[in-house]
């Protein structure tokens, strides 16, 4: 097995010693007879982001957390995959899991390296999850490995605006003017926050996945020679319904 990258071996610590924090959310979220997306609760029936008929395909959601999102899917009749850095955060997942009655796969691993062959999945989904807290170059690569033809990527982050201008104190607003350069933003370490977050601007985010056989639309032909002819959605959830509605009914 790989020795796991730094940032990974530092964001397992971070999640097993916050991952407490996060039962509460997780039961809440499980218990919802629709999804609803992202800090501010944006209901599915607005943005669409699973797919309209989800019976009998693969997927995988990459960071899954407590597998709320996995389990709005496997009620779906998805055949589900969910994988996460922490240990502890899988325990409670499989605990929701006995309670409700669900069983799919959940691997406790890093999403730039999942233990599954080329073309498993149908779609993939990232809520705060690899998005936010894997490397972009690695992961985005990663999914493209994992996806079938005409499979589909979807993930919820940050906005990179609200980024560039954070505070470095968590408790304060953001800034009016920018604090950080968009041009070399990828790695930030928050003060006080034993974690490492990744933000890439739309555009790099854009050059990554098209660099690799993602599209929005068209035909292309992957980094491996094979076709492919994915289709990422990036939903900035911080920015609100807009954004991502926006940007899913683009792809429809």
């Amino acid at each position: 097995m790989n020795e796991l990258p730094e940032h990974v071996r530092k964001n397992r610590v971070r999640w097993e010693a916050t991952a407490q924090s996060y039962v509460a959310a997780g039961e809440g979220a499980w218990n919802l007879d629709s999804p609803c997306w992202g800090i501010w609760g944006t209901p599915e029936s607005k943005l669409h982001l699973l797919p309209a008929d989800l019976v009998g395909r693969d997927a995988i959601e990459l960071g899954c957390g407590t597998a709320y999102v996995s389990a709005w899917m496997a009620k779906r009749g998805a055949r589900v995959v969910g994988i996460d850095n922490s240990e502890s955060q899988l325990a409670t997942a499989r605990r929701l899991q006995r309670e409700y009655g669900l069983e799919f796969p959940l691997v406790h691993g890093n999403a730039e390296d999942v233990p599954y062959p080329d073309c498993s999945f149908d779609f993939a989904i990232s809520e705060y999850g690899a998005c936010l807290w894997a490397d972009p170059y690695r992961w985005i690569p990663e999914t493209s490995r994992l996806l079938r033809p005409h499979g589909r990527l979807v993930f919820l982050t940050n906005s990179f605006l609200h980024t560039l201008c954070a505070d470095e104190r968590e408790s304060y607003p953001a800034h009016e003017a920018l604090q950080r350069s968009a041009f070399e933003i990828h790695e930030i370490r928050w003060p006080g926050d034993s974690g490492v977050e990744f933000h890439l601007s739309h555009g790099r985010l854009d050059s990554t996945a098209s660099s690799i056989g993602i599209r929005d639309r068209g035909f292309a032909r992957g980094a491996s020679g094979r076709k492919c002819d994915h289709q990422i959605r990036p939903c900035d959830a911080r920015l609100g319904t807009k954004v991502a509605l926006r940007r899913s009914l683009e792809n429809q």
